[in-house]
């Protein structure tokens, strides 16, 4: 009985001390690469025992056995299994999950797996962000992914970049890529007014993904094939960027701020003549000699810095989740008077309600933009502008002379003074845009759901320009009073422009498995925009010399020389459309997509087209280990189209210019229609070496037709004058091969290293535009350069090839020799860039980390019209010129002829970014409830490897030719600047 009672006992005691080593208590910290990471979720794996992490990245779990394994998981990052082993503590480090064809992916209404993705698709996330204030996002792609070009026009702050996805896909302007922010299709356009033509020259509107903030982003996706734009028809034939911005994410509260302070400086080798080498370049020319010193860049440039602020709360409920930001950023450009201000302000707020059957999603983003231009401008002639009067004035003249009015050396009407000029003309723009919208999702049945989207994007711009009446200019800004016969100077002038798109989106979308092996996803819906612009113009010209604030006095310009103008515009669009996903076995993924647009830019009967395309992927390797992990082939065909050519073309419209005097603008065109790609592809998805290595190869083929042109009518009876834009019976061809590389050197705990890199070679040939078509390109602009041109649009060659006479040299007397007695002559070179490449590598050890990125075009030329413009032997002496002109064997009475001579490689490598950073976390924060705090310094544009002799070979100045754009001439472009910076991440 006492044995039985003792073996009852040890029995008892031991199932106790079981039962206790099985209900022990487990906490412990999850963070991420940024520090603690609130709502990251903990889960006793094969049970529902679980919890949530804090505000500080806490978490306890009650009743864990021994032996259980804990998996950690958070949206975006690696889950992680963790053995208990006994352990009452446990913290880990939760990585971002790199491998490639796990990621999900944003594509035209709804994600689908990149392992899935029939199409071509490049996803960029924020944390692949390079770590620096970007005005633009597209920056933010820069040399990131294969196939997409971004060239900015100038170095200007707030410059427009044009964006290229696989080349450039039609002849006149509207080859961007459409633009989706949270499933809103913008506008596309300028979106803000690009001021006055006052004879020196016209500039460009701002660019109009300037009012996005860098930090409200949290990815975007840009679609490159038929597969996948072809769900956008009409307008999806230049690529699809879709632009997704930051949701709360997790249910605890979290303060996050951002500073940096970023200071720049000129980065360029180009130079003209100092003042000793001036002197010594001339001699005998006393004359010339004015004894003063004057160096354009201590004059006209500074050092320009940029003060950045971010500040941003989330928090969340189980039923809702809200994030708010603000952000701030002042910008002084290199040149002096230019710069720009920026604010912006972001809302978004989702509900559910009904148990999550019905959600309710409000978006809000506000920014405003001021910017300060100066006189720099695209296509000012002989006389010049701010760059150009620095760059030619005399070395040995001092730009102030006391005796003088206004204290500034007068030369003469057609000689600037860069001082005078830079400060008695201003240009300053201020753009408000709004875009918001609401996004509703009826969760029907378990397999069917309703989403409708309702958005608005609004745009006032407002460009003020004013030259003082001290300013005396040859041709510019003069005015006689008829009241008493005297002439008069100085000019004001307001440009408004104002924009309301409407969009207004309803989609059923249908998740099914049908059997056990076959899944379908199907969306069908329908979308109506409506896009209206009005802006108006008001100019007063001829001010009495002691007025200096003329845009506040405009009435006190002559009362005959003002002069008001406006318009207006409306677009609509609307369509249906539908797309099937079907998966086979988790093998085969087929995507039909047809969209039929309707648009009132095309001429009737003519208002709708269908878009169609197939999208096939065949896993041939899926998830498996060692060698191949993963490897995936695909293969679309399809058909979108473009809109982006002017509304009304296929209108007449005439213009009322006075009492019985009218001008045809545009005539009318009954058949046109919009352009027109039909694309094919193949490619291939691959992980390879226990997905260390990821990446993709591509082939594409597109092939657009009914390109639009505008053909000036001729001026002769009866044929009326203006504009008739109309299709053409060509092709324009574009295809390519893109590959992308992800490689992760080193994954452990303490050390993880990663590179990437890009390659992308392009080609394209303009076809069966017929002999007699040729179409005179390429603006140039400069002293004797009127009407002038050097590129062509002719059949079998690609878009914009140089036209020009050979140079071969000079011959004993200093005069240019050409090839062929000086015949103009198509070339086998062109402005846009045959390969294009990329390189990035990050590492990080421990709380440190460092990435850098390299990008670079190759195989194309840039013509240099500041050179022909500016720099030649007889104009040294009265002005300045570079070293090399001072140097050469020309003579001085050798004209100064656009030919090969000014036509040069644009081969160059940039380093993009170079960014070092210290991750702080631990006991000295918490007290202070700081989750993570990230000190970095980041250089920009550190260096460039490229022979061009200009400013930067990556330039793109707008030098359109009867409607046609221009691509490769640089042309008194804003210098780009170096920059470095330095910055503040904290989270709360």
């Amino acid at each position: 009985m006492k044995n039985s009672l003792i073996k009852g006992l040890m029995v008892f005691l031991t199932m106790l001390c079981t039962s206790l080593t099985y209900s022990q208590d487990v906490s412990g910290t999850v963070s991420d690469g940024s520090g603690p990471l609130p709502g990251a979720s903990v889960l006793v794996k094969g049970t529902t025992n679980g919890a949530q992490t804090d505000f500080d990245g806490k978490f306890t779990i009650k009743n864990v056995g021994s032996n259980a394994v804990l998996v950690f998981s958070y949206i975006g990052l690696k889950s992680q299994e963790v053995n208990v082993a006994g352990k009452s503590t446990i913290s880990v480090v939760l990585k971002e999950d790199s491998a490639e064809l796990k990621e999900v992916v944003v594509i035209g209404y709804g994600t689908v797996k990149k392992k899935d993705a029939t199409g071509a698709v490049d996803q960029i996330s924020s944390k692949k962000f390079d770590n620096v204030a970007a005005i633009n996002p597209a920056e933010l792609l820069r040399g990131k992914v294969a196939g997409v070009q971004i060239t900015s026009s100038s170095g200007e702050p707030g410059a427009a970049n044009s964006i290229r996805i696989r080349g450039n896909g039609t002849l006149r302007g509207g080859n961007g890529p459409l633009i989706v922010v949270d499933g809103v299709p913008l506008a596309g356009g300028d979106v803000s007014a690009g001021g006055a033509n006052m004879n020196l020259g016209s500039m460009s509107a701002k660019d109009p993904l300037s009012f996005i903030n860098q930090n409200d982003i949290e990815s975007m996706s840009i679609l490159k094939d038929a597969s996948s734009t072809a769900i956008y028809g009409a307008r999806g034939a230049n690529g699809v960027i879709i632009i997704t911005t930051k949701k709360g994410k997790s249910k605890v509260p979290e303060l996050t701020y951002s500073t940096s302070y970023t200071t720049s400086s000129y980065a360029s080798k180009f130079d003209v003549l100092s003042t000793d080498e001036f002197i010594a370049a001339t001699p005998g020319q006393t004359a010339n000699h004015f004894g003063g010193a004057f160096d354009w860049k201590k004059q006209v440039l500074q050092t320009g810095n940029t003060v950045n602020h971010d500040l941003s709360f989330s928090s969340g409920t189980d039923n809702s989740s809200t994030r708010v930001s603000l952000g701030m950023a002042n910008t002084d450009g290199i040149v002096r008077n230019t710069g720009l201000d920026k604010i912006s302000a972001s809302f978004y707020n989702s509900n559910d309600f009904f148990d999550g059957k019905v959600i309710l999603e409000t978006r809000i983003a506000y920014s405003n933009i001021k910017d300060r231009r100066g006189l720099i401008t695209n296509d000012t002639g002989y006389i010049g502008n701010l760059l150009s009067a620095a760059l030619y004035w005399n070395p040995t003249r001092s730009v102030y002379d006391p005796a003088q009015p206004g204290g500034y050396t007068r030369v003469s009407g057609d000689y600037l003074n860069p001082v005078h000029l830079m400060n008695s003309f201003s240009n300053n723009g201020d753009l408000s845009k709004l875009l918001g919208s609401l996004t509703t999702t009826v969760k029907l049945t378990n397999s069917l759901k309703y989403n409708m989207v309702v958005g608005i994007e609004t745009s006032n711009s407002s460009v003020k320009q004013q030259a003082t009446p001290d300013l005396n200019i040859q041709d510019f800004a003069t005015a006689t009073n008829p009241a008493d016969l005297k002439t008069y100077r100085g000019q004001a002038t307001v440009s408004n422009d104002q924009r309301v798109n409407k969009t207004i989106e309803h989609n059923l979308t249908f998740t099914k498995d049908i059997t056990k092996n076959i899944n379908l996803n199907a969306i069908v819906g329908y979308s109506y925009y409506n896009y209206a612009s009005n802006g108006t113009y008001v100019s007063a010209k001829g001010f009495a010399a002691t007025q200096t604030n003329l845009l506040e006095n405009m009435e006190g310009g002559i009362p005959t020389e003002t002069r008001v103008g406006s318009y207006k515009g409306l677009v609509d669009m609307q369509s249906v459309f539908a797309r099937a996903s079907l998966a086979f076995y988790n093998k085969l993924n087929l995507d039909l997509t047809v969209r039929r647009d309707g648009s009132s830019k095309t001429a009737a009967g003519k208002k709708y087209g269908n878009f169609p395309s197939l999208g096939l992927a065949y896993k041939l390797v899926d998830g498996k280990d060692g060698l191949v992990n993963d490897f995936k082939l695909r293969g679309n065909i399809g058909k979108t189209g473009n809109t982006e050519f002017p509304r009304n073309s296929s209108v007449g419209i005439i213009e009322y210019n006075g009492p019985n005097q009218f001008n045809v603008v545009n005539n009318a065109n009954s058949q046109l229609t919009w352009e027109t790609t039909t694309s094919y592809g193949v490619g291939t998805d691959f992980a390879l070496l226990n997905n260390k290595l990821t990446g993709s190869v591509d082939y594409f083929n597109k092939n657009t037709t009914d390109l639009i042109v505008g053909i000036p009518s001729t001026s002769g009876q009866p044929s009326p004058q203006g504009i008739k834009y109309t299709n053409l019976p060509a092709n324009l061809i574009n295809k390519g091969v893109e590959v992308s590389l992800s490689y992760k050197v080193i994954d452990t705990d303490d050390l993880t290293w990663d590179i990437s890199g890009n390659v992308a070679f392009l080609s394209n040939t303009i076809e069966n535009l017929g002999a007699a078509n040729v179409y005179n390109v390429g603006a140039i602009h400069g002293q004797g350069l009127s009407d002038a041109y050097v590129q062509r649009i002719q059949d079998g060659h690609p878009l914009y090839t140089y036209y020009l006479p050979t140079f071969t040299g000079y011959d004993a007397n200093g005069i240019s020799q050409y090839a062929d007695g000086g015949a103009v002559k198509l070339l086998d070179k062109q402005p846009l860039p045959k390969m294009t490449a990329g390189f990035s590598s990050s590492l990080a050890y421990k709380g440190f980390d460092f990435s850098t990125s390299l990008y670079g075009n190759f195989g194309n030329y840039l013509f240099n019209n500041t050179n022909v413009a500016l720099f030649y032997q007889n104009q040294l002496g009265g002005k300045n010129v570079t070293p090399e002109v001072a140097n050469s064997v020309q003579s001085r009475s050798d004209a100064n002829t656009p030919s090969t001579k000014y036509l040069e490689k644009g081969d160059f490598i940039r380093m993009g970014n170079l960014t070092l950073g210290y991750t702080v976390k631990g006991d000295v924060l918490e007290r202070f409830k700081v989750k993570s705090a990230r000190f970095y310094v980041n250089g920009s544009n550190l260096f460039i490897i490229t022979k061009y002799s200009g400013f930067d070979p990556e330039v793109d100045t707008n030098k359109s030719l009867n409607g046609v754009p221009s691509a490769g001439i640089d042309y008194l472009s804003y210098p780009r600047a170096r920059t470095l910076s330095v910055g503040l991440n904290v989270t709360f």
